[in-house]
């Protein structure tokens, strides 16, 4: 494809940080770059702790892990999400309780929370899906009113903002991925980040196979191995230099797709006090038979794009009990991915907006 929906943005520092760690032979989860990548994270999200991870569905499974869900206990989250989110909750022995969403903004829908809690609901997991925010004050609200915890899936919106304070600093314990298509990579990675010490402790302690502390190859409790790696934590400390610059990037391609777009679908919104870093430009079309000619009509001049994620209680694992979630199930049968690439161009935005006009004039 000529444009693909994500390709990794590189600054030119990773060649140089990753061949630092095969000239000090620290290549695995122990050196330098481990620990600078965390304490940098966790200063730009604005908490105190982060601990790094082999990639973003392990910095869930951990981050529940450390909040002691288990079997019997039910989580809700969002059926409008990518499998990741639900499968973890799984990997516990908890049940997941699905969510609708927001008709606006696709985030989970905050109204219908509380008519889902039973004595068995343990926490609350909202997604910031494709860079946008969940509305946290009315979710931190409704965790508080009957305490519960809060576990925010931050894997597609790093840097996304709600009146200045970044997601992944308003819940209990929020978790990260840094795969190839996130708006800063790792290749693989994750990171699970919190204000609370004993959160952090129990997450560092069950990551690295359970070692005690003070004692050599002494495990006092069954771990797991999550760590990430010092050439994967390397990619990250470079990728933290223009993080910045990455995000104004993509910030500035959803408003060349706002500016050119000039058919009737609809471009992802963005909620008043709200800063969407736009992980993907996404787009929802007038109606779903429209969805998949529209993508054959883009792959036939090199545009890549892909659906929105399937609700995950339509997949065949989840559908044995039948329920509507109308709002979710419409998004995604209208839903495209366009191409979101920090390094794309204002002309190849343009381009990109006019095969998706010429599609609905030629229709």
């Amino acid at each position: 494809m000529k444009y693909p929906v994500y390709q990794p943005y590189f600054n030119g520092k990773e060649k140089e940080f990753v061949n630092d760690c095969i000239d000090s032979s620290w290549i695995s989860s122990k050196g330098k770059y481990v620990e600078r990548f965390e304490r940098e994270y966790a200063d730009y999200i604005g908490v105190k702790y982060a601990a790094s991870v082999c990639n973003g569905t392990m910095a869930l499974h951990l981050a529940l892990i450390a909040l002691g869900i288990g079997e019997g206990d039910e989580v809700i989250v969002p059926t409008f999400t990518y499998i990741a989110s639900v499968n973890t909750i799984i990997y516990c022995g908890a049940t997941p309780v699905f969510a609708d969403s927001e008709k606006d903004y696709w985030q989970l829908d905050p109204a219908g929370l509380e008519e889902l809690i039973t004595p068995r609901t343990k926490a609350i997991m909202p997604v910031h899906l494709y860079g946008h925010a969940c509305d946290m004050k009315s979710i931190c609200d409704i965790a508080r009113k009957y305490k519960l915890f809060v576990l925010e899936d931050c894997a597609e919106a790093i840097g996304t903002t709600i009146n200045g304070q970044r997601v992944g600093s308003f819940g209990d314990i929020s978790a990260f991925s840094f795969f190839g298509n996130k708006s800063i990579t790792t290749g693989e990675g994750g990171m699970v980040l919190t204000n609370d010490e004993t959160l952090y402790g129990r997450c560092m302690h069950l990551k690295g196979q359970g070692l005690a502390k003070y004692r050599q190859y002494w495990h006092d409790i069954i771990g797991y191995n999550y760590r990430m790696t010092n050439i994967c934590a390397a990619i990250g400390v470079a990728q933290m230099t223009t993080i910045d610059n990455i995000l104004v990037r993509k910030r500035r391609i959803a408003q060349w797709y706002k500016k050119y777009l000039t058919t009737k679908v609809e471009f992802h919104g963005e909620r008043q006090g709200t800063l969407n870093t736009y992980w993907m430009c996404s787009i929802l079309v007038p109606d779903s038979k429209d969805r998949d000619p529209l993508r054959e009509h883009l792959a036939d001049v090199g545009i890549e794009t892909r659906p929105l994620f399937y609700p995950v209680h339509t997949m065949p694992m989840f559908s044995t009990k039948y329920k509507r979630f109308p709002i979710a199930e419409n998004i995604a049968h209208r839903g495209i991915n366009l191409p979101s690439y920090p390094g794309l161009n204002e002309g190849d935005v343009r381009f990109i907006a006019e095969q998706v006009n010429n599609y609905f004039c030629n229709d």
